[in-house]
């Protein structure tokens, strides 16, 4: 079975396969229109349900991967290359959505996403030096504030509690994912800077 005779991967695959029937039903609600929200509730609950659910099993790929101690190439390069497709995936289309733009506006998303471009060229550049720059506990902050968010808005939409609470906590946890982008972003570079002088020496 190649790379998929472990678990880990397994669950990576169907991931990223999960984030792709988000994205249809995402889509589906792009295409509907102004229609009567409590006519067709039932997909947006289920873009709700499968976003909680392919967040969450990104916990049990580390864990697992960890416990059985199969961590491999393919794992380290497709378990962020997923979890970058279903964030920002999910964020543009919520950025093109009427009842998600107050939280979720084009720019927002356009800043966050350059971020991961950058990050990643900057990481492609540092291990073809024959370096590592791992993630560190401020990415980790970034992808939990990143996915609360998302859920948040969407949970709003799905359970109909757009309360002035949950419309508070949702852009808290907006602002929080574009502060951590970006600060996360600033210690790559600071990292990345770091390793290149030592490297001169």
């Amino acid at each position: 079975m190649g790379v998929f005779q472990h678990w880990p991967n397994r669950i990576t695959a169907l991931r990223f396969v999960g984030a792709l029937v988000l994205f249809g039903v995402l889509a589906r609600e792009v295409e509907r229109g102004p229609i009567d929200f409590l006519q067709d509730s039932g997909w947006i609950k289920t873009a709700f349900w499968m976003f909680v659910l392919v967040a969450l099993s990104d916990v049990l790929d580390g864990y697992l991967a960890r416990r059985g101690n199969h961590v491999t190439a393919f794992g380290r390069i497709a378990d962020p290359f997923v979890d970058k497709v279903l964030v920002m995936g999910t964020m543009v289309f919520l950025s093109v959505l009427s009842w998600a733009r107050e939280w979720f506006p084009a720019w927002v998303v356009v800043v966050i996403l350059s971020r991961e471009f950058l990050v990643t060229a900057i990481r492609g550049y540092v291990e073809s030096q024959g370096m590592q720059l791992p993630a560190d506990w401020f990415g980790k902050v970034k992808m939990f504030a990143q996915c609360f968010a998302i859920g948040v808005v969407i949970g709003m939409r799905a359970f109909d509690i757009v309360t002035p609470f949950w419309s508070a906590v949702g852009h808290v946890f907006v602002w929080l994912t574009l502060i951590t982008s970006i600060g996360s972003c600033v210690q790559y570079l600071s990292k990345t800077r770091k390793l290149i002088l030592e490297g001169a020496r």
